[in-house]
């Protein structure tokens, strides 16, 4: 694929869809961090449905810490993975607290240090929160990356440098939020969406879901 096309392909998201964000519910850093971290393996609708019920009066490190183990696992049952999510969301709290004054760094490294955060949980927040211009390559990216021809690569890895590589300086922001939102709704894993698709014309996918 081309410049030319890529350049075309951020055009048409960005007119369809000019401030996307993240599906997940928080209103502080902290909670947005604690929210990707219990949304790995699972859906953010999922997510938004635990969370609504601690948030509101526990959404700080100190208002988990003080919940505590048993009731947050209580909380969040519903979500695969929980008792592990839990235990790490705590940790994550303590440190939080410890060394940070209950702040959420802007640091990469630091970030990556917390229990339950990856890089991809890292380039969210560095992303939604902080303004970064980070991609955050999950199952929907990297399945629309390489469908599409846009960047394709092996692993999420090379996936995330090829984006950032190949994405225009401009739409790089809200990149991550278009492809995410694109491919959990229009370029779906078993049957893409092809008819509704507005970058149908300038994919690269050889086996494109025609028209009923």
């Amino acid at each position: 694929m081309n410049q030319q096309k890529r350049r075309q392909i951020f055009e048409r998201l960005q007119a369809a869809d000019p401030s996307p964000t993240t599906e997940l519910h928080y209103e502080t850093t902290f909670q947005l961090l604690i929210a990707v971290i219990l949304s790995a393996q699972a859906t953010d609708k999922s997510v938004n449905l635990a969370t609504a019920k601690f948030f509101p009066a526990h959404g700080t490190p100190q208002g988990l810490v003080d919940l505590g183990l048993e009731r947050l696992t209580d909380y969040i049952k519903t979500i695969g993975l929980y008792k592990t999510k839990a235990q790490n969301v705590l940790k994550t709290c303590h440190i939080l607290l410890e060394q940070y004054g209950g702040e959420v760094p802007e640091d990469r490294e630091a970030l990556e240090a917390l229990p339950g955060v990856g890089r991809k949980t890292a380039n969210v927040v560095l992303n939604t929160a902080f303004g970064h211009p980070t991609i955050a390559v999950d199952t929907h990216i990297f399945r629309v990356a390489n469908r599409t021809g846009l960047a394709p690569g092996k692993n999420v890895l090379e996936v995330e440098r090829k984006l950032e590589k190949y994405i225009p300086k401009e739409f790089l922001q809200d990149a991550h939020h278009w492809l995410i939102l694109h491919g959990r709704y229009i370029c779906v894993a078993r049957t893409p969406k092809c008819p509704q698709c507005g970058i149908a014309d300038l994919c690269d996918y050889k086996h494109k879901t025609p028209p009923r």
